[in-house]
């Protein structure tokens, strides 16, 4: 590897894009921020989850109704209008004000809206059959390619809007239980059959502009990250279409449920809550349910960030009696054999395309699993400077080139508010000795931190926008264990500057991330 196959990238999520319908999507301001990128001489975009979120869960990206569809709140009407959907016109009453947050319940009134007129354009008075016949055919095309996701998702969808946004678990039995007489019966109605359509055809709108977006990166030099979260929720079209993959009762509720036990931040651990994996049941088809996942995820990124990558090795198993995690126990995961099928399925153009999340407490058989397959893992700087230092693995001297350095990541606080709030004296006057520096001021530790971090021996460095834009706690995008203000930061529009692409270019330049005299196009954020 030659020094110039080092790369910078930045993490803003979709949902944070800045815009006029009080929430990001793939409209023209991610178009944008890819111009913003490459001007910047960063090259890799790194996401969050695309699922569809739910209020109930305050709208996290990692607990979705489906691990296979896309969150529709994503779909640009910008879009819709230049493809002739929706009427130009009609865009100037969707519009939010922007505050620097996500307006949820704005954005999903307004999203319902729009989508629904979409979708009567393109079927009213036969419309899709002259005027949309491209559509109509690239339509068809998707719904009988992602069929095997599409249909279950769709199902559900329709089965949770009739049966009053229930848990799955608490409809009524035929409904639970996929009796086919009754569901057959069911997609014959007119009615319901409209419900299935509109599901279907909002999930191709979502994935056409999502590849749209991704060849726009593509043509400026941009690697797409994705995010892949290892559990799905309970209330899931995956765990109710697939009821003998999970660990359930005759009701269809959770026997047993994940989490991690107690430690040094929880006395009680975590508890999550999701179903857990019959992994000996999964054996027997080759995993064919995680291959095709990850397939679809692999559609929609150039790599993929695996989230609780030690599940896969083992995982703590809480009974789903016990309100905490205290009284759970490690079981074996999947263990190499998921792997040997990974490689076989994903490794034939060389290295996996995964990052592995291996934070916290890692054990050997991890480790040993990343490195025989090659799944570089991740380093977070908020972590590097408490005791220990010298030798902790997350400082930048102690770096492989095999992973990925960020400063913080979406459960972090911003590398400000981390300053201020959340760094102990010892790590302050750590950073400092690492930099033979007296102190660091408030002041200079966001640029500081991104300096690091272009400068570690990592190939890919990862920086949140936060960071890049020297925000403090008021701009975090989680705070784990808790449910208020979460997933919401978002950029106003106002932040762009000519200056924070040089800088950020200057970075890449002087830590050999790009060539020095690559020239960058586009227009800046």
């Amino acid at each position: 590897m030659t020094g110039y196959d080092r790369k910078a990238g930045l993490l803003m999520h979709i949902s944070g894009l800045p815009g006029p319908y009080g929430i990001g999507d793939f409209g023209p301001e991610a178009e944008r921020f890819a111009d913003f990128l490459a001007a910047s001489g960063f090259r890799a975009w790194q996401t969050l989850p695309l699922s569809p979120s739910a209020a109930v869960y305050g709208h996290s990206p990692y607990s979705s109704p489906s691990a296979f569809a896309g969150n529709k709140l994503f779909i640009s009407p910008d879009l819709l209008a230049e493809w002739g959907l929706i009427g130009k016109g009609e865009l100037a009453l969707m519009r939010v004000p922007n505050n620097g947050r996500v307006a949820y319940e704005d954005a999903v009134s307004r999203k319902e809206a729009i989508l629904l007129r979409a979708y009567e354009n393109f079927r009213g008075l036969g419309a899709y059959k002259t005027r949309f016949r491209k559509i109509s055919d690239e339509f068809w095309d998707f719904c009988v390619s992602e069929a095997p996701w599409l249909e279950d998702y769709a199902l559900f969808s329709a089965l949770k809007d009739i049966a009053g946004d229930v848990a799955w678990s608490g409809w009524p039995k035929e409904y639970a239980g996929r009796d086919w007489s009754v569901l057959d019966g069911l997609k014959r109605e007119s009615a319901f059959a409209a419900r299935l359509d509109r599901c279907r055809f909002e999930q191709y709108l979502f994935f056409r502009q999502l590849m749209g977006l991704r060849d726009i990166c593509a043509e400026r030099g941009i690697e797409l990250i994705g995010d892949l979260p290892i559990y799905v929720s309970g209330d899931s079209a995956d765990v109710w279409g697939h009821q003998d993959l999970f660990e359930l009762d005759e009701q269809g509720r959770p026997t047993v449920v994940t989490g991690v036990p107690p430690d040094y931040f929880s006395k009680t651990g975590q508890r999550w809550g999701n179903p857990v994996y019959r992994w000996e049941r999964m054996r027997e088809d080759g995993y064919g349910w995680w291959m095709s996942r990850f397939r679809r995820a692999l559609a929609c990124a150039d790599r993929v960030r695996i989230d609780h990558f030690r599940g896969f090795l083992g995982y703590w198993e809480i009974p789903a009696s016990e309100e905490t995690a205290i009284k759970g126990a490690w079981k074996p995961g999947p263990g190499r054999g998921f792997f040997e099928v990974l490689a076989r399925n994903f490794g034939g153009g060389g290295r996996l395309p995964f990052i592995a999340e291996d934070l916290g407490v890692i054990t050997d058989d991890v480790r040993e699993a990343m490195e025989e397959f090659g799944l570089p893992g991740m380093k977070v700087l908020h972590f590097a400077f408490g005791p220990g230092m010298p030798r902790n693995p997350y400082v930048p001297h102690m770096h492989k080139r095999e992973c990925v350095v960020y400063t913080g990541t979406h459960d972090n606080n911003t590398t400000l508010g981390w300053w201020r709030e959340d760094a102990t004296e010892d790590e302050k006057e750590n950073l400092a000795a690492y930099l033979g520096r007296e102190q660091i001021t408030e002041d200079e530790i966001a640029r500081v931190m991104m300096r690091l971090a272009c400068a570690s021996p990592a190939e890919l460095a990862v920086i949140p926008m936060q960071d890049v834009l020297e925000l403090g706690s008021e701009a975090r995008m989680n705070t784990p264990s808790t449910s208020c203000r979460n997933w919401a930061w978002r950029l106003t529009g106002r932040e762009r500057t000519e200056a924070v692409a040089e800088r950020l270019k200057e970075l890449a330049a002087v830590y050999g991330r790009i060539k020095r005299n690559e020239p960058s196009e586009g227009a800046l954020l």
